[in-house]
Parts: structure tokens; sequence; C-alpha cells
């Protein structure tokens, strides 16, 4: 998410103007009417600042999807569909014989 959206969504939680952010932060009003708008970026500092007085944080969380080795879907993929079947099956026999019965 863009930092605009956030500070502004968290602004709007916290139920504070722009005026009020900028008297608890520091940071000049306008400042923040250029952020929100996305004319200006903050540096991290700022934004997390911004954020702190709104009562959020921010956190380094892993983008989804990423990393993600996507070889063996598409191969399966690549296959006809009664092919894919088979193997489902094949795959649910393995799987029924690794559970204990009962």
């Amino acid at each position: 998410m863009d930092a605009e959206k956030l500070l502004l969504r968290a602004r709007h939680k916290a139920r504070l103007s722009q005026r009020e952010l900028a008297e608890r932060t520091g940071v000049a009003q306008p400042t923040i009417a250029r952020i929100e708008s996305g004319a200006a970026s903050p540096r991290c500092a700022t934004l997390d600042r911004l954020l702190e007085a709104c009562g959020y944080d921010v956190e380094l969380v892993p983008r989804g999807g990423v990393g993600v080795d996507r070889s063996a879907m598409r191969e399966l993929l690549a296959l006809e569909p009664a092919e894919r079947l088979r193997r489902a099956a094949e795959e649910a026999g393995a799987l029924a014989r690794l559970l204990p019965s009962g």
C-alpha cells in the first residue's frame, strides 16, 4: 500500500485533522497534505513518526507470492485434465497409505 493511503487511513481512524497530526509530530501540515495527496514521498522515519502519532506501527512483512517456485504448477497445468486427475488419484492413494488407519 502506498504511503499516502496508509497515512490517510491511519489519520482518519485516529480521528485527527492534518493540523492536529502536525501539532503532535512537528511535521508541517502542508507536508502532511502533500504526502496524503501523493505529491511527496516521506522518508521512512517521517512516515513512522506520523503513523505512530495515529496509533500505528510500520511493520516489515514478506510480500505474498514473491519467491514462490511456480514451475511445478505450470507443469501440471500443461497436462491434459485426464492426466492431472490420474496423478491426483495416485497422490491420494500414496497419502492414504501414509495415514494411520482407523
